[in-house]
């Protein structure tokens, strides 16, 4: 694959990315959510330099949620939410040969531990400040029970694109 292709490829999952999340805002952003589009987390298991564009969405997706008022953390969840998925995407893709059964049960969890730690506590900063124990470790369920149903659909879709050429 030429760096050409690699970088569109890139682009594209990054697009891909802000679009699902943005035209399903109601549930992509806040303490209850299941961000459909962190499905792509899993396409680093068949090209590691896909991680990018999903980074890159996460951040278009905070950043343009923020300017139209649909993310409640605000600027924060542009550094913080960003993170969170580049520690996810860096999980996956150092656990992609790790499988059970042809699993990659381990890439799976690597989104759902990291953002249900890393959001957890920004949203039990942002909206639970009297109780912050509490209100992360709720946050923090809520978001890696969103972030599990969104994994269990990046299987689906990974084991689709598997039976592609697409990054042949």
């Amino acid at each position: 694959m030429t760096k050409t292709k690699k970088m569109a490829m890139v682009c594209m999952i990054a697009a891909v990315y802000a679009a699902v999340s943005l035209v399903l805002a109601p549930i992509s952003y806040g303490n209850i959510q299941c961000r459909v589009a962190e499905a792509l987390n899993l396409v680093p298991i068949l090209m590691p330099m896909s991680g990018w564009g999903v980074i890159l969405g996460c951040f278009l997706t905070n950043f343009i949620g923020v300017i139209n008022g649909l993310n409640p953390l605000g600027m924060m969840d542009c550094l913080v939410g960003t993170f969170a998925t580049a520690v996810a995407v860096y999980g996956v893709v150092k656990c992609k040969d790790i499988r059970f059964k042809g699993i990659p049960w381990l890439s799976m969890l690597m989104p759902v531990i990291a953002n249900g730690i890393i959001i957890g506590i920004e949203l039990g900063v942002v909206f639970f400040q009297d109780n912050l124990l509490i209100g992360t470790l709720i946050s923090g369920l809520e978001v890696a029970i969103g972030e599990l149903v969104a994994m269990v659909l990046g299987l689906f879709l990974i084991k689709a694109l598997e039976k592609t050429e697409i990054f042949k």
